[in-house]
């Protein structure tokens, strides 16, 4: 009876020992769990900033002055921002005050990745039609990564209103070329409203609100 009593002790320290070992093992794995699910969380999270990149020329950098109309296009993204005067989309830029800014396309190149899932494109205003090839930023922009691009039409005003219904239409036939490529309407958007200076096309503080309120939605949609 002794020998048994013994040997109830040791195969109680036993066991008891056994649950001892376990027990941290089994507190890791729901601290594991718990930092897995935190992690899967964050990254679902709807309110994330999301990057954005708008490529523009000397039209789209009267965001650059009104940050009014910033801040409504980027609240609550990661919005980015590479416009420049005389800037091209392809063809080579024009010069301005002894020096050339970069085509929309070498930009894209440069940046690639970090341009982000989702950019916004108004350039043209000193293109011509024959040399403004939207399938050949497409092509670069999906190479870089970018799944939405949101391109804004050009206002069909002043002596070269012509030239931009014509780059209009190559936007508007690319659009039904490429999926993810959404057309922001600026040109039929802004007509007959009084958002310009003296050429017609360069915004006022109202017009690039204006521009800004047509672009929300559909960056808003583009995250989605």
């Amino acid at each position: 009876m002794t020998w048994n009593r013994a040997s109830s002790r040791r195969t109680n320290r036993t066991r008891r020992a056994r649950r001892d070992l376990r027990v941290p093992g089994v507190l890791a794995l729901v601290f594991s769990s718990v930092a897995l699910l935190a992690a899967g969380s964050a990254s679902a999270d709807p309110t994330a900033r999301m990057r954005v990149t708008v490529i523009g020329d000397s039209i789209m950098a009267s965001f650059d002055y009104v940050p009014a109309a910033r801040r409504t296009l980027g609240k609550g993204l990661d919005l980015r921002s590479d416009n420049a005067v005389c800037r091209r989309l392809v063809a080579a830029s024009c010069p301005f005050q002894g020096s050339t800014p970069d085509t929309a396309l070498q930009v894209i190149s440069a940046r690639g990745r970090s341009l982000g899932p989702v950019v916004v494109m108004n350039v043209g205003y000193n293109d011509w039609a024959a040399v403004y090839d939207v399938d050949r930023v497409m092509k670069a922009l999906r190479s870089a990564g970018v799944r939405s691009v949101i391109w804004v039409t050009l206002r069909e005003a002043s002596s070269n209103a012509s030239l931009y219904a014509q780059s209009n239409t190559r936007i508007r036939k690319a659009a039904r070329r490429w999926k993810g490529l959404t057309v922001a309407d600026w040109s039929a958007y802004s007509r007959g409203r009084s958002w310009f200076r003296s050429d017609e096309l360069h915004l006022t503080p109202s017009g690039a609100m204006g521009l800004a309120r047509l672009l929300r939605p559909l960056v808003v949609a583009s995250t989605n």
